[in-house]
């Protein structure tokens, strides 16, 4: 079934706004600037964008895009726009520094407001979202937003009998929720695995509820397995083996989306000693001096050096993460740039961009990496009028300083984002 017609009530009413009465907010004209669409077509070089309302209304060279006359008029010259980046797996909410247990109103606005600075202007919060983040996204005005859009899946499910896993289905379902999420995992061996009949379950009552069906799982048998059963997103890379033909045709034939998370295993292993990035002002200018603080103490650092499961992800999870990656996007199969940010020390904003950057160490090339976390990652949430700088989709534009083209690190040469036609705060 159709992604779209399966998310059900998005709630996000990105879709359903052009209709709607508000006010007059004016004409907006970003002049001279190369545009990259997000779609995989060539830059536009000295190009024009033109927002009415909050929504693209031209788009093209300077040479035939007339400008309205009212138009407020940003000059762009020497600058690159996009689109602005969707993380198709993230979480909100629940983390302060490197705490968790936090989970309230405040800290979910916070946290969208963090990755919105950092040009991420969607994220699927793919698990633990509680009552605050469904109210916030069923509140959210598309019109008039400058933090990040909200998807929320509820708790991620874990029940023991078919009964268990068709209530909580229905329950997370009755909130009108943008995706059903589960663990398919032993996590190394150390915790017990959901049975395939729960699983199975699972995802015949999504489907019945029309709410997709996200999985986190960690092989090949396992993906393969849920797959089959009718998941509608894998959520993680296959680490443990390569992946066979026979599961990239599985996923083709089914339109199924891949979020490959390469951050998640970096988060694993890269505080066994200071990471590089804790000198890069991109990153210093969000976190709190007191987090870095706490990663930097010898004796965690020690711990993780010593601990099998870190090693683990580091020698061979991450390289045949990596490898994988490779793999299904030369096979045309739908990656959709995710990465589990928002637990500890797994920095929002700042790993999407070290998620980009991984994604072209795998061996895409920037302008696939570029779709893969907007337009593909719009049309794997079912999301209409985002993902891409086209008339009539949302005015959600990242300005660069520099060209991502000629090295995908330059998306942090970030200069400003805009949400809809509206300007995000610097703080």
């Amino acid at each position: 079934m159709n992604l779209v017609t399966r998310a059900g009530l998005l709630t996000l009413a990105i879709s359903c706004a052009t209709g709607a009465a508000h006010a007059d907010l004016g004409t907006i004209a970003f002049v001279g600037g190369r545009i990259i669409d997000g779609t995989g077509a060539p830059a536009i070089e000295n190009g024009v964008m033109v927002s009415m309302d909050g929504k693209i209304v031209a788009i093209g060279s300077a040479n035939n895009t007339p400008i309205p006359p009212d138009a407020q008029r940003i000059d762009v010259t020497g600058k690159t726009l996009i689109p602005g980046l969707i993380n198709s797996h993230g979480h909100v909410g629940q983390v302060l520094g490197l705490e968790s247990g936090h989970y309230d109103r405040g800290n979910v606005l916070r946290q969208l407001g963090l990755y919105a600075r950092y040009g991420v202007t969607t994220v699927n919060s793919l698990g633990d979202d509680e009552y605050e983040g469904f109210a916030i996204r069923n509140e959210q005005d598309p019109l008039f937003i400058d933090h990040a859009r909200l998807m929320v899946a509820g708790p991620v499910l874990a029940p023991e009998t078919v009964e268990q896993a068709r209530i909580a289905v229905n329950g997370v379902a009755d909130q009108s929720a943008n995706f059903i999420k589960i663990r398919v995992d032993d996590n190394l061996g150390r915790t017990a695995k959901m049975a395939p009949e729960i699983y199975t379950a699972i995802a015949e009552e999504s489907e019945k509820r029309g709410i997709p069906l996200a999985v986190h799982s960690y092989s090949l048998e396992d993906a393969k397995a849920t797959l089959a059963a009718g998941a509608d997103f894998i959520a993680h890379s296959v680490r443990d083996t390569e992946v066979d033909q026979a599961f990239i045709q599985e996923l083709k034939s089914r339109d199924v989306c891949y979020s490959p998370t390469l951050t998640r295993e970096l988060s694993t292993f890269v505080y066994e000693s200071e990471p590089s990035f804790f000198s890069d002002p991109f990153f210093t200018k969000e976190v709190d001096p007191a987090v870095m603080a706490s990663l930097r103490e010898p004796e965690r650092q020690a711990r993780m050096r010593d601990n099998a499961s870190a090693q683990h992800y580091k020698n061979n999870a991450l390289p045949m993460a990596m490898r994988n990656l490779k793999s299904l996007s030369d096979a045309g199969v739908k990656i959709a740039m995710g990465t589990d940010s928002g637990p500890a020390a797994r920095f929002q904003g700042y790993f999407e961009h070290l998620e980009l950057g991984m994604m072209v160490d795998a061996g895409m090339t920037p302008m696939q990496v570029i779709q893969s976390a907007t337009s593909v990652a719009a049309d794997c949430l079912g999301l209409d009028f985002l993902g891409s700088l086209e008339v009539g989709n949302w005015t959600d534009v990242v300005i660069l300083d520099k060209n991502p083209l000629e090295d995908i690190s330059n998306t942090k040469s970030l200069n400003q984002v805009w949400i809809a036609g509206n300007i995000v705060p610097s703080e």
